[in-house]
């Protein structure tokens, strides 16, 4: 019998669920399968688990998930409390019981929400009451149908990071068979949503509410709690895509549920046009995320996340006050919110890639009051700091109401705020490039040729520095990341993708606008599109 026959005899022996152990047996003797199911498995780390759904170790089945939380459980006090979280995916509620009942046996607290909730509620709850030791969300976010996940919240309602992570996996490794770990039954439910609403709703955030919007939950949790949030703080009900509205978790309207995506935006940019509505709004599936488009000249235009990111930055900044306020982006977003914070005398820190970082950013004597990924994360707050400590696509999507609201009281679009900005700080333009493989080595041999040769040049520009990120700089961890800064005020970084098989290059042109801001755009789309080619030519 080979190795992996045995792994997989040893996996049927204990494994609780009639569907991977059919799925499971249909592949005892094909080697190939087998392998892809058992030659590695999914790596526990900041992000938790994520993967595609199916038996053993290499994919989110109910063994992974009780092996998960075995391992939770042993870096947990003895007693703490849990609240854990589901979205509508395929498997989610039974992940969250089967954690449920994996830290009851081990001496915790568990309780499960009784209904899927957006991600957002879970964050807010962990952090809000002094006898949560942690929180757990079964979720993949906007990843395709066939994946799930099992993000970790600690007792501050932020992911977990190092050494945290290292230390849950390690107690994972350790947990023998799932049939020999003490499952217990019989754990609290919550039935509402009423204490993350309360919050949000209560954002101090702009007092205008005429604006006319067209939603789109992609298929996801949101709607609902983003409904009752609008209702509470005033607004006129969002008009919701129908097609998009119910959870599915199919996701059947769209190739791929991430409001990013080509084309995913085209039914809510089609109603928002019959409906003459202003704005165009959309949730990621777990609704951690918040898509924008506005009508433009000529037709729709999504907004870039780092768009939304400083037209919220001034929003906020514009109803708090106190020098002691904090704003936080990451090292591949734009610099432009470095430059708005200085504007408005107060502090700014600059985080890796991801909210668990972007909340750990600053000190004790900082205020955290706003922080945003370019990657359509946005984290708000007012004087009383952030609500959510992780992305809050539904709390951005209150106040980027809020904020188009009061500029079309003053006969204003964001589009005209964006070229307030660009005049004021310089138009700072941002574009991606991401290059998808099968086969991961292909991102760790172009990282390691980059790293020994840097090229000298891109797009025509000197290559003035380079950081190579996986040496601590600047106070920030080290990460496997490139950064490239360029004559005349251009920026590079490539950094592999932590949750596809990607490699992600974040490129940014700063240019001073004159009198022609239109002409300013055009040129600053040219050195974008320059880039992105040089560094098509330099990874192939």
């Amino acid at each position: 019998m080979s190795d992996l026959r045995a792994q997989a005899e040893e996996w049927l022996a204990q494994d609780p669920d009639p569907e991977t152990r059919a799925e499971l047996r249909a592949v005892l003797d094909d080697d190939q399968a087998l392998a892809e199911r058992f030659g590695a498995r999914l790596e526990f780390g900041t992000a938790g688990l994520r993967g595609e759904l199916g038996a053993g170790p290499n994919r989110m089945n109910r063994v992974t998930v009780m092996r998960a939380a075995a391992g939770l459980a042993a870096r947990l006090p003895p007693g703490g409390r849990v609240i854990i979280g589901f979205d509508a995916r395929y498997g989610s509620r039974r992940f969250a019981d089967d954690t449920a009942a994996v830290l009851s046996g081990a001496g915790l607290r568990p309780e499960v929400f009784a209904d899927p909730v957006p991600t957002p509620v879970l964050a807010h709850f962990t952090r809000t009451f002094d006898d949560i030791v942690a929180g757990v969300m079964v979720t993949a976010s906007h990843n395709p149908p066939r994946d799930n996940g099992y993000k970790v919240y600690w007792a501050d309602g932020a992911q977990i990071v190092p050494p945290t992570d290292a230390e849950i996996s390690a107690a994972i490794d350790a947990v023998g068979r799932v049939d020999e770990v003490p499952l217990g039954e019989g754990w609290p439910v919550h039935t509402d949503t009423d204490l993350y609403l309360d919050a949000v709703s209560s954002l101090r955030l702009g007092g205008d509410r005429d604006i006319s919007i067209v939603y789109t939950p992609m298929h996801g949790v949101g709607r609902d709690v983003l409904l009752a949030a609008f209702d509470r703080a005033g607004f006129p009900a969002p008009i919701v895509v129908p097609e998009q509205g119910d959870p599915d978790p199919d996701f059947p309207t769209v190739a791929f549920p991430n409001p990013e995506e080509p084309g995913a935006l085209d039914l809510a940019l089609g109603l928002a046009e019959a409906r003459n509505a202003d704005l165009v709004i959309a949730n990621d599936p777990d609704a951690d995320r918040c898509a924008v488009a506005v009508r433009a000249p000529s037709g729709w235009r999504a907004l870039t996340g780092d768009e939304v990111g400083g037209l919220l930055a001034e929003h906020v900044l514009r109803h708090t006050t106190g020098d002691d306020r904090l704003v936080v982006t990451t090292i591949v977003s734009s610099s432009l919110l470095r430059s708005i914070a200085a504007a408005h005398r107060v502090r700014f820190a600059e985080s890796l890639t991801g909210f668990k970082w972007i909340m750990k950013a600053g000190g004790a004597a900082d205020r955290p009051v706003f922080g945003y990924e370019e990657a359509l994360g946005y984290s708000v707050g007012d004087d009383r700091g952030v609500l959510v400590n992780d992305k809050d696509g539904i709390g951005a999507a209150l106040a980027v109401a809020a904020l188009a609201a009061d500029a079309k009281r003053d006969g204003r679009t964001l589009l005209d705020l964006l070229d307030a900005q660009a005049r004021k700080y310089g138009l700072h333009a941002t574009s991606q490039l991401s290059i998808r493989v099968d086969d991961l080595s292909l991102i760790k041999a172009a990282m390691a040729r980059l790293r020994a040769a840097p090229p000298r040049e891109l797009a025509g520009h000197p290559v003035e520095s380079f950081d190579d990120l996986a040496r601590p700089a600047d106070g920030l961890p080290p990460t496997d990341g490139l950064r490239f800064r360029l004559a005349g005020g251009s920026r590079v970084v490539i950094r592999p993708s932590g949750t596809e098989p990607k490699l992600k290059c974040y490129l940014e042109v700063v240019l001073p606008v004159g009198d022609d801001i239109t002409a300013a755009r055009a040129e600053a789309a040219t050195a974008l599109e320059a880039l992105r080619t040089a560094l098509a030519t330099t990874l192939a």
